[in-house]
């Protein structure tokens, strides 16, 4: 299945009091590497809005939190197509620092058409699981400027 990491680096407002990742973060992390999966499969949520009218509603999220996160710390965050049924896609990811391990879990996102202000899901077709089938290896092509400030 397809896949694909995604880095960023923790900033201070990601964290608690105590300089600890505030957990809802990792949620908000899960959707930027969503977004930037579906981007690096050529599958771009605006161009699919603009193209076909597709939205990709998050359904369902879950997080296993393993170890802390501070501050300043750089994570990568690796991308995994798990499933793909008739109208939904599930999309793993997992969180790392270094080659620990900080966090796992997966999103889930319908495949859903936007007609005259009403939206139904509906079938994904099959060149698009097609592409979220391929065996690829992961791609981290991102220019970050936050990474090395």
């Amino acid at each position: 299945m397809r896949r694909n990491e995604f880095q960023l680096r923790v900033n201070w407002g990601d964290t608690d009091k105590a300089g600890i990742v505030y957990y809802p973060n990792y949620f908000k992390w899960f959707d930027i590497a969503g977004h930037q999966f579906f981007r690096s499969a050529g599958l771009s949520p605006v161009e699919l809005v603009v193209n076909r009218q597709i939205i990709l509603p998050l359904i369902d999220v879950r997080c296993t939190f393993e170890q802390p996160l501070y501050y300043d710390d750089i994570i990568t965050i690796k991308t995994v197509v798990g499933e793909i049924n008739n109208k939904t896609i599930k999309l793993h990811h997992d969180v790392y620092r270094g080659d620990t391990r900080t966090g796992t879990g997966y999103e889930l996102r319908g495949w859903v058409k936007e007609t005259e202000g009403k939206i139904k899901a509906v079938p994904i077709p099959d060149e698009v699981k097609d592409i979220l089938r391929e065996d690829r290896p992961a791609e981290n092509n991102q220019i970050n400027p936050w990474l090395s400030a």
